[in-house]
């Protein structure tokens, strides 16, 4: 049998305020495929249990994680999440702009997660020194 998978389901799990749980374990495994891959720009996971462990490791080296949906889309196999994620490190909040393309296998749960996100940008930037630094890197290869 096949699931769909459907613009409220993917707004409840790109959804967490901040203080709220993180989806389960079971929750996840509702909507991803055993051998789902999830890339992002710090990382590449294969496996659903990896991918689980990745969601709690970023949870446990937060003091609060928020994620705010705003826009999705479902278009044949594919899927498109616009999002805002805040992390709260150390009374320290660093806001990440984002999309996740999502493909759906046959069966209709998520076989590939791709997050699309500045990473350097939001971490680094704050930073004294380091933050000059990294917008000067940046305009070297925009300008």
């Amino acid at each position: 049998m096949s699931k769909v998978i459907s613009v409220k389901d993917l707004k409840e799990l790109f959804t967490k305020s901040y203080g709220q749980d993180a989806p389960s374990k079971q929750k996840w495994a509702e909507f991803y495929n055993d051998d789902v891959i999830f890339i992002d720009p710090t990382q590449e996971k294969k496996g659903l249990n990896s991918y689980i462990e990745a969601q709690e490791n970023l949870v446990k080296r937060c003091d609060d994680v928020y994620l705010e949906t705003h826009a999705i889309s479902i278009t044949g196999k594919y899927g498109f999440v616009e999002w805002t994620m805040g992390l709260k490190i150390k009374g320290i909040e660093f806001i990440y702009p984002g999309i996740t393309r999502l493909i759906f296998s046959k069966n209709g749960l998520i076989k590939e997660h791709r997050d699309y996100f500045d990473f350097c940008g939001p971490t680094f930037g704050p930073v004294p020194i380091l933050g000059p630094f990294i917008r000067w890197l940046y305009s070297r290869f925009v300008s």
